[in-house]
């Protein structure tokens, strides 16, 4: 291969481009992002940037190592496959010999694109100049990011009401870890409404939850997202029924053709959360470059979020069924270590506000994945 095309500037896009060269590759490598910014961590966004802590530069990253071009505003409207070819949204078409397709996910919105939301730096940016003036606002979605919202709305002095189908995180972290962060949340002020018939955004300052209409300055959709693979449906590549795109345990889609991050398929599932995005970035140039016998992507169901107080990280399967073991701490002081055993023989490690190591409580919970030699880099983690 001469040349090596890496389309989307997630950190997914930007762990693939400088894994090929820790691979070894000394061809050509070309990033090409659709957004106006340099690479960023999406970590900060919900947190310090929205709440006007931290400057959205602050988000930024190190631009990508030498001998890597990367591209800002090249947004990729379609690929041929076979002719090996991308093209862009201003009719550039940029040839390749190995494909890494990065391109992530965006947010799902209720009403069309006016809807707010937070899934990029402009999103933030926009998000924070309304709660900056705003004195009400009304999540819809309590999974991680509605959660970590809602949080930042009430640090910023904001009355919050968070909607869901369901209670806020059930789906995600189970009964028992899904009723501590929403006990915490509410003592944090934070209303909590479930509407399992759905809602109506009736306008800009209106939501119908059930028969009652909420009203407040600021409605934020935070009700998941949607793989960008629009611009692959007449590539040939297989999706999914959700839009996923569907790779092998080596992250392979195609001949020459790779994947990795959110916009994922394995096994009917996408895993959109930061460490993955990181191991699958590094999996995928793997696979690129060495084939069958490259070591094969292991999953690492590591994550964490910071809301209403609580600074949870999860290492194991999710969600969590049965009352934990109880490691260290207390859970009335809401400082504690917990495992949950798992059917399968495996177990999930939790760290509620509880200081460990990272390393230790992956030992506790999944397991550590085989450490890999990497360029050390600055950046944050987080679920998305």
């Amino acid at each position: 291969m001469k040349r090596i095309v890496v389309v989307g500037g997630s950190i997914a896009a930007l762990t693939a481009a400088e894994s090929l060269r820790t691979e070894g590759f000394d061809g050509q490598v070309t990033v090409l992002s659709d957004e106006l910014h340099q690479p960023y961590s999406r970590v900060p966004l919900s947190k310090s940037v929205l709440a006007g802590r931290e400057p959205v530069g602050s988000a930024l990253l190190p631009p990508p190592g030498e001998g890597i071009e990367f591209r800002t505003g090249a947004r990729a409207v379609q690929l041929d496959a076979f002719g090996r070819v991308v093209t862009l949204a201003d009719g550039t078409q940029v040839s390749y010999d190995g494909l890494v397709v990065a391109t992530g996910a965006r947010a799902r919105r209720l009403t069309g694109r006016d809807d707010l939301a937070l899934r990029t730096l402009d999103d933030a940016s926009a998000l924070a100049s309304r709660l900056a003036v705003a004195r009400s606002a009304v999540v819809l979605g309590g999974g991680f990011l509605g959660m970590e919202i809602a949080t930042t709305c009430r640090a910023l002095g904001v009355d919050v009401t968070v909607v869901d189908l369901a209670p806020p995180l059930l789906r995600l972290l189970g009964p028992w870890l899904a009723d501590l962060a929403v006990a915490a949340a509410r003592d944090h002020g934070i209303r909590v409404r479930v509407a399992p018939d759905g809602v109506d955004v009736l306008g800009e300052h209106r939501v119908r939850c059930g028969k009652q209409v909420l009203e407040a300055d600021v409605i934020v959709c935070a009700v998941g997202d949607i793989p960008n693979t629009d611009w692959l449906k007449d590539s040939g590549l297989p999706l999914d029924a959700a839009g996923g795109l569907i790779a092998d345990t080596c992250c392979r889609v195609a001949p020459g053709v790779v994947a990795a991050g959110d916009v994922v398929s394995r096994q009917g599932r996408r895993t959109p959360h930061w460490t993955n995005a990181v191991e699958q970035g590094r999996a995928a140039a793997a696979g690129l470059l060495h084939g069958d016998s490259a070591r094969p992507y292991r999953p690492d169901p590591y994550f964490w979020t910071e809301q209403s107080g609580l600074d949870i990280k999860i290492s194991g399967e999710l969600p969590l069924t049965g009352t934990p073991e109880v490691l260290a701490g207390s859970v009335d002081d809401r400082s504690a270590l917990l495992r949950w055993r798992n059917d399968a023989g495996t177990a999930t490690a939790v760290a509620v506000n509880h200081r460990l190591p990272v390393i230790k409580l992956k030992r506790l919970g999944a397991g550590v994945p085989a450490a890999r030699p990497t360029r050390p880099r600055p950046v944050f983690g987080h679920t998305s």
